[in-house]
């Protein structure tokens, strides 16, 4: 079978990535289980034949030379797929993965909807971080278009490859494809400042100098966004400063603490009827997060996080505890995706025990455990009176964020 036989049931079936190695059935993921497409498996020199069809003479002395080779190809009427291929036990493998190119409405992804503030941000740094098949690019792709659609602007992006094609709307919007558009990220970095652009997307940031680039952007008043490869904002923030020597780290934790406006990580969890949806991490560069990194006391933002959820912010642990409540997600599933299981156990315990009671057949009564404090005015406990403090600083600091934000 062609190679665009196989892409064809990828697309029909929404699968995400196609297999195909020597000895091994052509497989497919769908919904992040791998499934053969085929009973008898790939010969040898049967995939160096099939890649033959969708590779020009260039690519396959590029192919020939390096070993390697990253392309995307668009099937008219089937759809537009990005192709790794590579050779192993010499011989050729190829890993296909299927780009949708409709790009999903933000409200209909579920996200949080702080974030549609923050991509309308003047400048600064957003990051969208998660594992490969996460869904962090569909997710940024959405948000580029809610910019799209509600700024006027000059957006420019820098992919390989461009996997989301946008159409001018409210913005101007420039796609360049490495490979294709420019020689290389390093050249089109170097030349983006000419272009006077408003946002800058950086495809994914996986060096010291694609960083520093991306730092330079807001810094100098652009809102630059990038994806990275971490499980959560406070990987994200270790792998970006150990990018760097050591003698640099100071200086990198006082940059990213003046530019972060965001870090967003993002996991595809299996739902009851067997889909998937986004559990979505939301670490917002508030003032208190900002001397956290500055201090370089990146172990103390998660709990930060988690006592910021009235400003937006959104641990791992609180979106899947979200999920759940909603029956979208197990228990099972929010547990195994949790970043502490027993944390997110003895939530769902506590909230499942105040709801039983509730006496909702008799009017909303409480229940007979709280029938015994009606009528009494007990002093509040010094407990009590610390989270008063602690909600009030709170309230504070949101207001603080929105009037910068009304500023910008």
């Amino acid at each position: 079978m062609q190679i665009k036989k196989y892409l064809e049931v990828l697309a029909k079936h929404d699968g995400s990535d196609l297999y195909l190695s020597t000895g091994a059935p052509p497989s497919g993921k769908f919904q992040g289980t791998l499934k053969p497409l085929s009973k008898e498996p790939l010969k040898p020199g049967q995939i160096a034949e099939m890649i033959k069809e969708v590779m020009d003479a260039d690519q396959e002395k590029e192919f020939e030379s390096e070993l390697e080779l990253n392309m995307a190809i668009s099937l008219p009427g089937i759809g537009r797929f990005r192709l790794n291929m590579f050779r192993q036990r010499n011989e050729v493998s190829v890993v296909a993965r299927n780009i949708v190119t409709d790009i999903p409405r933000f409200d209909d992804l579920g996200l949080p909807q702080v974030l549609k503030q923050v991509i309308t941000s003047k400048r600064g740094l957003i990051l969208f971080v998660g594992g490969t098949g996460s869904g962090k690019s569909t997710s940024l792709a959405s948000l580029i278009d809610h910019r799209n659609a509600t700024s006027a602007g000059h957006i420019i992006t820098i992919e390989d490859p461009v996997e989301f094609v946008h159409s001018h709307k409210k913005s101007i919007i420039n796609q360049r494809e490495v490979g294709v558009d420019t020689k290389s990220f390093q050249a089109a970095l170097k030349n983006t400042l000419r272009q006077a652009p408003d946002v800058i997307l950086i495809g994914e940031i996986r060096d010291a100098e694609t960083m520093e680039h991306a730092l330079a952007f807001a810094e100098t008043g652009h809102l630059a966004i990038s994806t990275l490869h971490a499980n959560n904002a406070n990987q994200a923030l270790d792998r970006i400063i150990n990018f760097f020597p050591s003698e640099r780290h100071a200086q990198v934790l006082q940059d990213l603490g003046l530019n972060v406006q965001a870090i967003v990580s993002q996991r595809l969890v299996p739902t009851v009827d067997n889909k998937r949806v986004a559990a979505v991490e939301v670490l917002l560069g508030t003032k208190t997060i900002q001397d956290l990194i500055y201090k370089g006391d990146i172990d103390s933002i998660k709990e930060i996080m988690a006592k910021s959820e009235t400003l937006g912010m959104q641990t791992f642990d609180a979106a899947l505890f979200k999920l759940y409540q909603s029956g979208k997600i197990s228990l099972e599933e929010a547990l195994k995706n949790s970043d502490s299981a027993n944390n997110l156990r003895l939530r769902i315990k506590l909230a499942e025990g105040s709801n039983m009671g509730e006496d909702t057949s008799s009017g909303g009564h409480k229940g007979k455990a709280d029938s015994v404090f009606e009528g009494l005015s007990l002093e509040k406990t010094d407990s009590e009176k610390q989270e008063e403090e602690r909600k009030a600083m709170e309230d504070a600091e949101l207001e603080r964020f929105r009037a910068s934000r009304r500023k910008e």
